[in-house]
């Protein structure tokens, strides 16, 4: 399972889970990713599960990428103790998931859309966030380079 091999500080803080992703929120590795509709804790062990999920539907075919990361420690105290004596010891790791962060990419040559649909899906029914399959749009490739060649096509006609 994912952990940090070292952290600074031992125990965290809870903290606050408002807005929306900014780093991490579009496709960099794969051709089709899931992405998170609402916010919540993804611990190391869902992370896991989702993963053993989608390798075992792809036959090892393609190429999984994991793009969260459980660096926060929960900490729990021991069942029937009384209040006070302090915070409790971390007992496992949890990575924040704020609406529209990608959680998981997944591409190469032998997977097609059908397929890497279906093992989302599974890794899907493993996470406690609400999930959406997304795709590269390879329409949006093709768009922007008929965008430049409109630009030169016009500043062409300018100079004439």
């Amino acid at each position: 399972m994912l952990s940090p091999k070292r952290t600074k500080f031992r125990k965290q803080h809870r903290g606050r889970m408002r807005g929306v992703a900014s780093k991490g929120n579009t496709i960099a590795f794969g051709q089709f990713a899931l992405q998170a509709q609402d916010c919540g804790w993804v611990t190391a062990r869902q992370i896991e599960a989702s993963r053993r999920a989608m390798t075992r539907y792809i036959k090892r075919g393609g190429q999984i990428w994991i793009r969260i990361f459980p660096d926060k420690p929960v900490t729990m105290r021991p069942a029937e103790t009384r209040m006070g004596s302090g915070k409790g010891n971390p007992e496992f790791w949890v990575a924040v998931v704020k609406p529209g962060r990608i959680l998981f990419e997944m591409g190469g040559e032998d997977i097609t859309e059908e397929i890497a649909k279906e093992a989302m899906r599974l890794a899907q029914y493993k996470l406690p966030v609400k999930t959406k399959f997304i795709s590269v749009d390879k329409n949006l490739a093709t768009s922007s380079k008929d965008k430049t060649n409109n630009k030169k096509q016009s500043q062409e006609e300018v100079k004439k």
